[in-house]
């Protein structure tokens, strides 16, 4: 074989052991993607309230006594975590669906920056939230195990209280082409899922806060709580506004919400496929006893 011909055999399996390197990285990192997902589902499916056996009662028949109503010693006190879920159904008719979740054990097991957990039915949103003390764009980047790479976590940053007492709290989650983490907000550009999910659900340690969804659709790139000021009623009443009246054909809004600026509001914000400077936002307001 000549020089030239062995020049351009040894160039051609080069080129072959390249592809195949290329092509078992890409394997690769596939499976480990796919691995941190199924971490984050098996977490999910953990957190699921098992139903309880049925208690099989007996009723002893007393006379009747006239019953003195005594004021409750905790008036003005938060209320328990059992007595908020009550509170939803008896005010707003809103069945919070039960998770059996162990915040200290996920902080000390899974991740120390896990502070709340997020649920929207119908969707496969049901993660746990973190929020990194220093990097703000850490859980864009890196997955709850620490490893670099997608599919990221669902995050909030430092700009938000983690007890979402703040009266804008923005959410992040990365928008996956299988359909994890906040891929599924673009289900609420369907007008009929919209009006037939209205809510959103954070489980913190002590606490569940459901917001009803006001608002879903695409804004620009600019970051909302950088350089904010929303305690401010009449920049926070400029954001409402822009929120509900936002021109796009993909925005649906709930119009029978009276939003005032003293509402606490959630943000839910992911990427649009092949547009960079946009992003997707659904909104929702805290139904809150206060």
């Amino acid at each position: 074989m000549s020089n030239k011909r062995k020049f351009w055999a040894v160039l051609l399996i080069l080129f072959v052991l390249g592809a195949a390197g290329s092509a078992g990285a890409l394997v690769y990192q596939n499976i480990q993607q796919r691995s941190r997902l199924r971490e984050l589902e098996e977490l999910a499916q953990n957190t699921v309230e098992e139903e309880a056996p049925p208690v099989i009662e007996t009723t002893m028949i007393m006379p009747e006594e006239p019953v003195e109503e005594e004021e409750s010693d905790n008036a003005g006190e938060p209320l328990t975590l059992e007595e908020k879920i009550q509170w939803y159904k008896d005010t707003y008719d809103i069945e919070v669906p039960e998770k059996d979740l162990d915040f200290a054990d996920l902080c000390a097991n899974t991740n120390p920056d896990i502070y709340a957990w997020i649920y929207i039915p119908n969707t496969k949103i049901d993660y746990p939230v973190l929020q990194h003390p220093t990097d703000n764009t850490y859980y864009l980047n890196y997955n709850i195990d620490g490893s670099k790479g997608y599919p990221g976590c669902i995050y909030t940053e430092n700009y938000n209280v983690k007890d979402f007492t703040d009266p804008l709290t923005v959410m992040y989650g990365h928008n996956m082409k299988n359909g994890s983490m906040f891929a599924n907000l673009h289900l609420f550009e369907d007008a009929e899922f919209f009006e037939e999910n209205p809510y959103i659900f954070i489980y913190l340690e002590d606490d569940v806060l459901v917001y009803e969804i006001f608002s879903a659709g695409v804004i620009n790139d600019d970051h909302l709580l950088y350089n904010k000021d929303y305690s401010n009623e009449t920049e926070m009443e400029k954001y409402l506004m822009d929120s509900v009246t936002r021109s796009s054909m993909s925005q649906n809004v709930r119009d029978d919400l009276e939003l005032t600026a003293q509402d606490k509001v959630l943000a839910l914000s992911t990427c649009i496929a092949n547009r960079p400077n946009n992003r997707y936002l659904v909104q929702g307001v805290l139904l809150d006893e206060n």
